[in-house]
């Protein structure tokens, strides 16, 4: 960039500087929505297979909780891109980054909390049957809550005009 170049964009005091921000993409949106749509059948298909056709076992067991889990993941990449869009390209405030941290924080307490008799820190722990009990559905309650506030917290808010002086 050259010096006239420069000198062009400065505009004299007393004139607006808007700063025009890019056009949202609802190719992000859409696309964003779609994982997210795809996740939420995932997640559907672990956690109401006879939704499905799918029901063998009067107790949810092992592979019903992955299936859950993956489900909640790609959720959580869906609402993501989602909300990232919103931002337009523009750099994410402080809130945004930790919205973002508590996203991924929730959903490993989802994982654990689901995961708790696999890992043998449940209530049925391996070589047992893994039952899907009542304190692991807590946390993963839990855990859902804390992504929610995540993705909450992710949304670009509007902020308020700078004040102006008043000119009497």
């Amino acid at each position: 960039m050259t010096v006239e170049s420069k000198q062009e964009n400065i505009k004299p005091v007393g004139e607006k500087n808007e700063i025009h921000k890019p056009p949202l993409t609802f190719q992000k949106v859409r696309t964003g929505l779609f994982i997210a749509a795809a996740g939420f059948v995932i997640f559907l298909v672990g956690a109401r297979p006879a939704l499905f056709g799918l029901d063998r076992s009067p107790v949810v067991g092992f592979i019903q909780i992955a299936v859950m889990l993956i489900g909640i993941a790609v959720i959580c990449l869906g609402g993501y891109i989602n909300v990232r869009s919103f931002w337009r390209g523009e750099p994410v405030s402080i809130a945004a980054d930790i919205g973002m941290r508590l996203v991924a924080t929730g959903y490993v307490i989802a994982l654990f909390s689901g995961m708790a008799d696999v890992f043998g820190i449940g209530s049925h722990p391996l070589p047992g049957v893994p039952y899907f009990g009542v304190w692991q559905a807590r946390g993963m309650e839990i855990g859902l809550a804390v992504i929610a506030i995540g993705l909450i917290l992710m949304m670009p808010f509007a902020r308020p005009a700078p004040a102006r002086p008043k000119r009497h």
